[in-house]
């Protein structure tokens, strides 16, 4: 039990982690992240009901808390330098956990039936979200001066990429030229960007929360299978077309392949945890 309980908080841990790195790097958004580790659910009910869900949930909520900071302010500068060794090679890390969560998704989309109505959320969400990020990454070229009532702006965005799964904040981030200073502002504890970006993600998540589970409750297939089409689209998005040479392709493709084993991994452990008599 006690070996049990080390390898869910360690787990848990490195969840947060990544879902803090998610919400970081361009076209990966930290609210897929959350939904394909089984995190989004709990998540969501300790913000709109606490009193409720904390009591059963508090225990695994501190390990996401500390790994979410530590991938989120402390992995800033690790990502930043890993995408100026080759990008291509750290969007395919994220692309491979993504694909290796990908079948648990979809079952856990069809739970409640796969109606008409659910796959036409599916391919008009992956339709409008790839139609989006294409625009505003290739199309729109607005730049904007940083200033602390944008960093304000960055940290909404991130609020709704956790709340809503899907919303890629960081690529409307770079359209607007606000990505780079944030990141820099972030790798360095800066307290212009901390005292900004922070309270308006926290007030976004608190704002949204009750909505978005709403949604959920009154309409779960429709609103699944939407967030199949948005993780469907913002992975094809961020899929990178150039490379430096068969040296870059080759370290790639061993990157998304331990991406993939790492949340094949991760699965396994949700599996051997369903069976346990312990609640989270």
């Amino acid at each position: 039990m006690d070996r049990r309980k080390r390898a869910r908080w360690l787990r848990n841990l490195l969840c947060g982690a990544l879902i803090g790195a998610g919400a970081i790097l361009p076209g990966v958004s930290g609210g897929v992240l959350a939904v394909v580790f089984d995190i989004y659910r709990p998540f969501m009910e300790v913000l709109t009901h606490p009193r409720r869900a904390l009591p059963r949930y508090w225990k695994m909520m501190i390990p996401l808390g500390l790994g979410w900071a530590a991938g989120f302010l402390g992995i800033a500068k690790g990502i930043a330098a890993a995408m100026t060794l080759s990008g291509a090679v750290t969007y395919w890390l994220f692309i491979g956990l993504i694909a290796g969560t990908a079948p648990s998704l979809f079952r856990e989309a069809g739970k409640q039936g796969r109606s008409a109505s659910a796959w036409g959320s599916f391919f008009l969400c992956a339709a409008a979200v790839f139609a989006g990020l294409f625009y505003v990454s290739r199309v729109i070229r607005v730049q904007v001066e940083p200033s602390f009532w944008w960093y304000n702006f960055c940290g909404a965005l991130w609020g709704m990429g956790v709340v809503i799964p899907g919303m890629t904040s960081s690529s409307v981030m770079m359209a607007l030229g606000l990505y780079q200073p944030m990141l820099e502002g972030l790798a360095r504890l800066d307290l212009l960007v901390l005292s900004a970006a922070l309270p308006g993600m926290f007030l976004t998540i608190a704002l949204l929360a009750r909505l978005v589970t709403w949604f959920f409750r009154r309409h779960y297939a429709a609103a699944f299978h939407g967030i199949l089409g948005f993780v469907t689209a913002s992975t094809l998005v961020i899929i990178p077309t150039s490379y430096a040479g068969a040296g870059e392709m080759a370290l790639s493709a061993l990157c998304a392949a331990a991406g993939f084993a790492l949340a094949f991994f991760l699965a396994k452990m949700d599996k051997r945890e369903e069976t346990g008599k312990e609640p989270v």
